[in-house]
């Protein structure tokens, strides 16, 4: 059995475009901030090849969507699912576009679930300038601070961005087990932050947040997870899948 069966149930990650942020490395997470001019043009780049009827995202096959309540995030969601990508996003959900309608409202959840993880005190700093800090504080011995294991002062801990994002997947899995065979289509679609994306492919894949496992995910990007051999029990990663055609091609 192909492991590209476009029937299999997929979780598609959806990350947001730049902000001012994004741009120079800081750490961004309660902080509400927009897309700049080129995040706007990276997601309805994303949107136009990726979202739409028959594309890789189709709207008509999506069960159901979580979005962070962050603006930026919102703006993301609001682009992705608009039939004309040139509209400039207001943030509210579901705003403006066709897409976005055809979704219908009880198949959007906007949640803290899968906000970006919360950097506490660290908001807004460089790496270098959280190990720094906690070095002068004699935080970190022979270890240098590392989010996965050590979470954030004042903000979250690893142990609570799991429990958050199992009960994510566990609403996942409702939806999409019992569709794990075939029938009616089951496709989910989160639209959220880099990190606490690839956060939650770790947990996808079961592994613990401090596992050493390298991932990179660009502003305005999507990932695809799904089932190996319709199993349940087999959740895994797409490192590359075939894109269907459209009539356009």
């Amino acid at each position: 059995m192909s492991d590209l069966d476009a029937t299999t149930p997929r979780v598609f990650l959806a990350r947001h475009g730049e902000t001012e942020w994004t741009k120079n490395g800081r750490y961004t997470g309660t902080t509400d901030l927009a897309l700049t001019p080129y995040g706007i043009t990276q997601v309805a780049g994303t949107a136009r090849q990726l979202v739409g009827p028959g594309k890789l995202i189709d709207p008509a096959k999506v069960a159901h969507v979580w979005v962070s309540p962050r603006t930026r995030a919102r703006q993301t969601f609001d682009l992705l699912f608009t039939s004309t990508s040139s509209t400039t996003p207001t943030g509210e959900i579901g705003s403006s576009g066709s897409n976005a309608t055809q979704l219908g409202e009880e198949k959007v959840t906007v949640t803290e679930d899968i906000a970006e993880w919360d950097y506490g005190d660290y908001e807004g700093l460089l790496v270098e300038e959280i190990r720094a800090g906690r070095k002068e504080r004699g935080l970190d011995g022979k270890k240098a601070w590392n989010i996965w294991r050590d979470g954030c002062e004042g903000g979250e801990s690893a142990k609570q961005v799991t429990d958050r994002l199992d009960r994510l997947i566990d609403k996942i899995r409702e939806i999409q087990v019992p569709c794990i065979n075939g029938g009616k289509p089951a496709d989910v679609v989160l639209v959220a932050h880099g990190l606490i994306l690839r956060a939650f492919v770790k947990r996808w894949l079961k592994y613990p947040l401090d596992d050493p496992l390298p991932m990179m995910f660009s502003p305005g990007a999507i990932g695809v997870l799904s089932y190996k051999n319709r199993n349940p029990d087999e959740p895994g990663f797409y490192i590359g899948m075939a894109l269907p055609m459209t009539d356009s091609q």
